[in-house]
């Protein structure tokens, strides 16, 4: 039997009535609580559903949902049929889920909201294996002649009915080995269409290990919000790691709720992307810009101490000196928890961060003011985590050491290749790309380009798809450039354009709120966005605040062109994958024009 056929009826044993989930209320949007005993009671009625549908073993149940506590049901609920779990992103466009759910070969698809039930039933006739259809909103409303889809209680109920089939269910979860697929997670490559990354119960088994080897500052009296979609397999693992270990988990379900989610939960952790933490970043900055002087030079000089106790201390496992330690007591009560309060985070412990990079700036500040960031690095290919930072010594511009058994060499290019037991078992129904990607010896390929230092610390340089050359001959990284302007708090996305160019220009999405502010400020006469982003003097605001974050950079590296854009790049329009990444291939022939016009002679700035 594998181990997370056992993690929840354990768990309830052990807690049984306190609370594993939190989450809220479809219709009241109250924060209402989850049980371990009704945890394990619902799993095993689901399980019965499933059992009753005749899923087979491994046989592909699929979810396409925004967060919620039904997904861990089903998961548990799969995983005792020794079933696969496969998540579809709540954003994903029709043709995205018709290809998982076909290519997946689902005959069960779990779905949340209105739009994601008419999606599945647009997509019946194109995936004749699927059977079952099952909504987790109550509010969802059925089509007049759909005969067949069920509710979430209606599938409970099923379980409840078929109660006899319990010694069937029992034998088929004894009968599960650890090279089971635990899940598939579709990738969203930049290029290509989605890759079934193929994950065993062994490499989760693993991940778990490693991971509580490594981190060692929770207990089970805390609370996680979920807040990544369960869709990402960063989120997933973390809600894996946390429910192995017992901290209660609270599910956030709107994105756009974050902000107040964090407020009124109160984690003490929470795994997240670096986009989050810039914002986090931005907002403080600018609250202290609007501040009396006198307020600014205190919160300098405690963000200075901050610092010091943190980077040359505590981040070191050195005693703190005396006065180092009174002083950053006082801040800490005066300045820092305001702070973390303003923010949500009264108690944190850990806020495990990864999916692209953060400016050492921030990552700084954020252990400043005493927010626990932990960089890390890894990818769906992985399991998530290939390395994060250990509890002491980490080192700023890195991702930390590998965890576990994980090995790494460096390859051509400085291509980052890995080994070791959290490694998938390839793509599936893809052989040939499987092929690509774990060599004859077994190393995975992973695309990223990167360093290691003495200690053992990996460096990330670039993705080796995105790194560009401009035409003179110099190799430019985009990502630096992005992460670099993505702590301003005008700047929303950035895509960096200069492949093959005379140099380095940009394609900028504003933060229109901010840009709003700002041209009312100076009473500027913008009607629409278009005037907004057009405006000559918004122009040379951003100028002089970019030109201000690549002032350290050579100058073959630096933006010397801009465009600001009147709208958004989004996952829809297909110009952003699922994990937010810029398809850089589809935005430079959407805005070929555009970008043309940034290398003319008679480029103005506009």
């Amino acid at each position: 039997m594998n181990r997370f056929v056992e993690l929840i009826p354990r768990q309830a044993a052990h807690y049984g009535e306190r609370e594993a989930l939190r989450y809220r209320d479809y219709t009241t949007r109250e924060w209402v609580s989850m049980s371990w005993n009704v945890f394990a009671a619902d799993i095993r009625r689901v399980a019965l559903a499933l059992r009753y549908w005749d899923v087979e073993v491994q046989g592909r149940v699929c979810l396409f949902t925004q967060n919620c506590p039904e997904i861990l049901v089903t998961y548990f609920a799969g995983f005792y049929n020794r079933a696969v779990p496969v998540p579809i992103y709540p954003t994903s466009s029709r043709d995205e889920a018709a290809y998982i759910v076909g290519d997946s070969g689902a005959t069960v698809l779990m779905v949340g909201d209105q739009r994601q039930y008419g999606i599945a039933r647009s997509i019946l006739r194109d995936c004749p294996l699927l059977k079952h259809i099952v909504t987790f909103d109550p509010s969802v409303k059925l089509d007049a002649e759909d005969k067949e889809t069920l509710s979430w209680e209606q599938l409970l109920a099923l379980g409840d009915e078929h109660a006899e089939l319990e010694p069937a269910l029992d034998e088929v979860k004894q009968s599960g080995v650890n090279t089971d697929l635990i899940c598939l997670i579709y990738t969203s490559g930049t290029t290509g269409v989605p890759k079934g990354v193929m994950l065993s119960h062994a490499n989760f088994d693993a991940a778990m290990e490693f991971h509580a080897e490594r981190l060692t500052m929770w207990s089970d009296d805390d609370v996680s919000l979920c807040f990544l979609p369960l869709s990402h397999i960063f989120e997933l693992g973390w809600t894996m790691f946390c429910l192995t270990n017992g901290i209660h988990v609270a599910i956030n379900d709107n994105p756009k709720e974050i902000q107040r989610s964090i407020k009124e939960i109160n984690p003490n952790e929470m795994c997240s992307v670096p986009r989050f933490w810039e914002k986090v970043y931005a907002a403080i900055n600018d609250n202290l810009s609007k501040a009396k002087p006198l307020v600014r030079m205190l919160v300098k000089r405690a963000i200075s101490v901050g610092r010091d106790r943190e980077m040359n201390y505590v981040r070191r496992g050195k005693k703190v000196p005396f006065l180092v330690q009174k002083q950053w007591e006082y801040f800490d009560r005066k300045v820092f928890a305001k702070l973390r309060a303003a923010i949500g985070i009264t108690s944190g412990k850990l806020f495990p961060t990864a999916g692209a990079m953060l400016s050492d700036n921030i990552t700084e500040f954020l252990h400043a003011i005493g927010i626990n960031i932990c960089i890390g690095y890894g990818l769906s290919e992985t399991n998530a985590t290939v390395s994060c930072y250990k509890s002491q010594d980490w080192e700023l511009g890195t991702v930390g050491t590998p965890i576990g058994d994980v090995q790494v060499r460096l390859g051509e290019n400085n291509e980052i290749l890995l080994k070791g037991s959290t490694i998938m078992r390839g793509y599936f129904n893809k052989p040939e790309e499987t092929a690509r990607a774990i060599d004859a010896d077994g190393w995975f390929h992973t695309g990223d380009c990167g360093e290691m230092t003495p200690s053992g610390d990996i460096i990330l340089t670039e993705r080796l798809k995105d790194l560009y050359k401009t035409s003179n001959g110099k190799y430019i990284a985009p990502q630096v450039l992005e992460t670099l302007l993505g702590q301003d708090k005008f700047i929303e996305q950035v895509a960096i354009i200069g492949d093959g160019r005379k140099y380095v220009s940009a394609l900028i999405v504003p933060d229109f709120d901010e840009l709003r502010a700002y041209a009312e400020s100076k009473h500027l006469d913008c009607d629409s966005v278009e005037e907004l982003v057009n405006n000559q003097v918004i122009h040379d605001m951003l100028e002089q605040r970019i030109d201000g974050y690549q002032a350290h950079l050579a100058s073959y590296e630096q933006i010397k062109r801009f465009v600001i854009l009147p709208r958004a790049f989004t996952m829809e329009s297909g110009e952003l994958t699922n994990t937010l990444k810029i398809k850089r291939a589809v935005i430079n022939k959407r805005y070929a024009r555009l970008i043309d016009a940034m290398y003319a002679a008679d480029f103005r700035k506009k």
